[in-house]
């Protein structure tokens, strides 16, 4: 068995102060969606309960899907460090930026260069977007990490997934098939799933490699909600989960904190995989099992 946490959408907080010059750009409306919103959401340590419960779990690694910054200010890139570092080493953590992690033009490369050894793949270190996506291989599993983050305008978070990356996908899929195949990526690859200028641009073309080269698992975050969805695989569904921000304050018109905790199994005819939501419910009470259930798919490659 192999278990998996995934969390995703941190928001690390408090924002350091922020120079008006720094403000002169995208970020004045961060900013103030910040003061007016985002800070009182993120109040309380919802977040250090989150981790606390993952570590005290014996987890085998550890998914982060984005956002782990605000508004891309540089106090904010080494705080990020700072938290991957407190999750635990490189291989035992595997992470991918959001839009808040690419705010700005630069932004996304800034991310790249100071997060790489949890960013990168097994045999190379990522030193741009174009080396996405990446692969890590722990026991049977394969972890494929996609990039969707790129810098917008103002009242945009948009994601992109293009050909280039839907090409190496589509290999790196093939390569692992007879491995549990997950895919991570900060957008979410689902018609309809958030207004329009959030949704992530080349969705069809994720789910057309999805559709013919398969995976067995892909996990988002950026709705900040506990949706699960599926799009279409070679042997039928493939689950597409998302987990609310982790540090989310109970009582908010989104979930409070949470993570998701994925145990994953080889059996003879397939993989089976528990799945099981923990997170906080109210203000008083610590982070308790939500749901649990389970799912199985076949192995992709045959032969076995």
């Amino acid at each position: 068995m192999y278990r998996i946490a995934h969390i995703s959408d941190v928001h690390l907080g408090p924002l350091p102060k922020v120079k008006l010059h720094q403000l002169a750009n995208k970020r004045i409306t961060g900013y103030l969606n910040w003061k007016l919103n985002r800070k009182s959401v993120l109040a309380g340590d919802y977040l250090g309960g989150i981790i606390g419960d993952i570590q005290s779990k014996p987890i085998d690694h550890i998914l982060v899907t984005g956002d782990l910054m605000n508004l891309s200010l540089p106090e904010e890139f080494d705080m990020a460090h700072s938290f991957l570092k407190l999750l635990g080493e490189p291989e035992n953590v595997t992470a991918n930026c959001g839009n808040h992690d690419a705010y700005l033009p630069g932004s996304l490369q800034k991310s790249i260069r100071k997060w790489a050894p949890y960013l990168s793949s097994d045999d190379k270190i990522i030193s741009t977007a174009n080396d996405y996506p990446i692969l890590r291989k722990r026991d049977d599993i394969a972890i494929i990490a996609c990039n969707s983050a790129e810098a917008t305008l103002p009242f945009f978070a948009t994601g992109y997934f293009r050909k280039k990356q839907a090409e190496r996908l589509a290999q790196i899929l093939d390569q692992t098939k007879d491995m549990y195949r997950i895919v991570m990526i900060h957008h979410p690859p689902i018609a309809d799933a958030t207004p329009w200028y959030k949704r992530l641009i080349g969705q069809e073309e994720f789910r057309d490699v999805i559709k013919t080269h398969g995976a067995e698992l892909i996990l988002h975050g950026h709705t900040h909600l506990d949706t699960k969805n599926h799009i279409e695989g070679p042997l039928g569904d493939v689950p597409v989960i998302c987990v609310p921000a982790a540090g989310n304050a109970p009582g908010g018109h989104k979930p409070a904190g949470q993570y998701n905790l994925f145990s994953i199994t080889r059996e003879k005819t397939g993989w089976e995989t528990g799945f099981e939501e923990y997170g906080f419910t109210n203000e008083k009470d610590g982070v308790g099992l939500i749901s649990s259930q389970r799912f199985s798919a076949p192995f992709a490659q045959s032969g076995r």
